[in-house]
């Protein structure tokens, strides 16, 4: 999947998604675009390097992709215990699919409940 196409299949998950830049400050991380869920990130990569997309993930799913599929692997500057990296060109399409709807639902429901139980 291309970096046009992963754009918008992650803006088009809901209408409560933001999609932010917000490293610029920082030479490694000027093109580092994010996607947001209820204020926190769900997926993120670098626009110049396309290699790795990095996700929220089940901490109890990870060992199984990572033996599973070739293409995961560690995330980028994340904890390896809650995220994973994907590599968007050699990842079926639909895996990808999934597992960035997987993160999106992941953070959705663990902001929505914080949210709600403050109120």
């Amino acid at each position: 999947m291309n970096i046009e196409d992963y754009r918008e299949y992650c803006l088009s998950l809901g209408d409560d998604i933001e999609e932010k830049l917000p490293f610029q400050k920082f030479k490694s991380g000027e093109g580092v675009l994010v996607f947001y869920v209820s204020g926190h990130m769900f997926s993120f990569f670098d626009c110049n390097d396309f290699s790795v997309i990095s996700l929220k993930c089940q901490p109890e799913r990870i060992d199984d992709l990572k033996a599973q599929y070739d293409c995961i692997g560690n995330p980028y500057n994340e904890s390896p215990k809650h995220w994973i990296g994907i590599n968007p060109d050699t990842a079926p399409a639909d895996l990808l699919k999934e597992l960035t709807r997987n993160s999106y639902e992941i953070v959705k429901a663990k902001y929505r409940k914080r949210t709600t139980a403050t109120v």
